[in-house]
């Protein structure tokens, strides 16, 4: 049996594993197992943490579908609170970390907007892509420490992300899938947003999604920073300036503490 941790960040949840003394084996299988909402555990990520020789821990994103992901803000937070780290390595860099009262604050790398690190299958102008699916066109890319396409509409809640993402997710321009995100800003720069997740779905919030469309409005002058994100599942607080690293704030929530025989999800 080992130890577990839920969690969620403004209700994007994690299963969280703690490999660090003992080595946790995992699979896609056995991740999309544990993710299952009905069968196993249930959540948005799998997250198993590991020694690091370049930061206090080394954090694996596992998304529900079995698939993994090189970064996810909400659940950095999260290995914050849980564990103190002031600095994670993950797929898409070593993030810095620290508890701000009853928040916790999380520094992600510089955005990056070369066609190449988004990546796309051939080169575009990642400002605004030459590209539409149904309603949705011309996102702006960006990769924070993921990929992200951010839509900018006149009103998010009537986007079909449900239908439309996972075409976009999947779309042969994107040859490692891609994070769809659809917002609408206010006449005071407050960014109202939904997310597809790639390998997820909708969540209630998503933090990297929130740094992209956060950097995306700023460089339009749709807002300034530090910018405030509102999800279905709360706000954060982003604080961006063209070639400094992304700053996220907001809270980090420990749920309960199980057990689970790992073998037993195959």
């Amino acid at each position: 049996m080992r130890t577990f941790h839920k969690m969620h960040g403004l209700g994007n949840d994690f299963v969280i594993l703690d490999g660090r003394a003992e080595p946790v084996a995992m699979t896609a299988a056995r991740a999309q197992a544990i993710a299952d909402r009905r069968t196993g555990v249930g959540c948005d990520q799998l997250i198993v943490l590991a020694p690091s020789t370049v930061a206090a821990l080394r954090m694996d994103i596992w998304n529900a579908d079995g698939s993994m992901a090189e970064a996810c803000g909400n659940a950095s937070r999260c290995v914050v609170r849980l564990t103190g780290a002031e600095t994670i390595e993950t797929e898409g860099g070593v993030l810095q970390g620290s508890s701000e009262g009853g928040e916790v604050e999380v520094t992600l790398g510089t955005p990056r907007f070369e066609w190449q690190a988004i990546p796309l299958a051939y080169p575009m102008d990642t400002a605004a892509l030459p590209l539409a699916w149904d309603e949705l066109a011309e996102p702006m890319a960006v990769n924070v420490g993921n990929p992200h396409l951010v839509f900018f509409v006149e009103a998010v809640d009537e986007a079909k992300l449900a239908e439309v993402g996972p075409r976009i997710e999947h779309d042969a321009a994107f040859p490692e899938r891609i994070n769809v995100n659809v917002a609408t800003v206010s006449a005071d720069g407050v960014v109202t947003l939904r997310t597809w997740e790639r390998g997820a779905g909708l969540t209630l919030a998503c933090g990297t999604g929130a740094c992209a469309t956060a950097v995306a409005a700023i460089l339009q002058k749709r807002a300034v920073s530090p910018v405030r994100v509102d999800m279905k599942g709360g706000s954060l607080s982003i604080a961006w300036a063209p070639g400094e690293e992304v700053r996220m704030r907001g809270a980090a929530t420990h749920v309960f503490t199980g057990e689970i025989d790992i073998e037993a999800f195959g």
